[in-house]
């Protein structure tokens, strides 16, 4: 890999990767303010610029890593999570399954609209593929991070909505995998098992609800 596809790379998946990171650890901490937990507002943690999220090892690193070992093929990174301080929450069983699902559902919000900027970057003719690669980039970047979050072991998102939804007796269990969680999440990545039966059936189901959100308008220019 060249030095000019490598700074290509950058350029085209920078502003995706840096949007999708802060907007998703925003959306954790704005909603956690709501339901009566202050403490990442407090930290100044729901903002919008971008160097409150990043973390040198997660946004910068292991994406740069990922995109030498597989050639560009599969880019994951993280920013620094959002402080949650679960038990200050009003209802902290349920109030918990909202702020884990806001990251996600914020990823795949920002999927549909750089999906939306797709359409009507080519609908009013501009041809630079600069552009349409920026737009593409943001969509599969937003739809990995949305599906990646949402797998259902602590302390990801979704460990915490599956922990929410399940009985006390067996969240209780499930909660005491967090120590171990990212090494069962990073031996399932490494294996091929997280992407093959996880990643991709949630990508393609989320390119395919993307499809219908746009279909009106598609059908409108076509």
């Amino acid at each position: 890999m060249n030095s000019s596809s490598l700074i290509q790379a950058i350029a085209v998946y920078a502003l995706p990767i840096l949007f999708a990171i802060t907007l998703h650890e925003a959306a954790h901490g704005y909603v956690a303010k709501h339901f009566g937990d202050p403490t990442a507002y407090l930290m100044g943690r729901v903002t919008l610029n971008p160097l409150k999220h990043v973390d040198p090892l997660g946004t910068i690193a292991v994406p740069l890593f990922l995109y030498f070992a597989t050639g560009g093929t599969f880019l994951f990174g993280y920013a620094k999570p959002v402080p949650v301080n679960f038990r200050g929450l009003r209802n902290p069983r349920w109030d918990t399954l909202w702020v884990a699902l806001a990251g996600p559902a914020c990823n795949f919000v920002q999927a549909v609209l750089w999906a939306l900027a797709a359409v009507l970057i080519q609908a009013a003719g501009v041809h630079e593929p600069f552009f349409i690669d920026m737009a593409s980039a943001g969509i599969i970047v937003n739809l990995v991070l949305c599906a990646f979050n949402l797998f259902p072991i602590p302390p990801l998102d979704g460990g915490r909505v599956l922990t929410s939804l399940l009985p006390p007796r067996y969240a209780y269990y499930l909660d005491r995998l967090e120590p171990y969680g990212f090494f069962i999440v990073l031996a399932l990545v490494v294996s091929g098992v997280l992407g093959n039966l996880w990643l991709w059936p949630l990508i393609d189901t989320g390119r395919f609800l993307i499809r219908m959100i746009l279909s009106p308008l598609l059908t409108l220019l076509s």
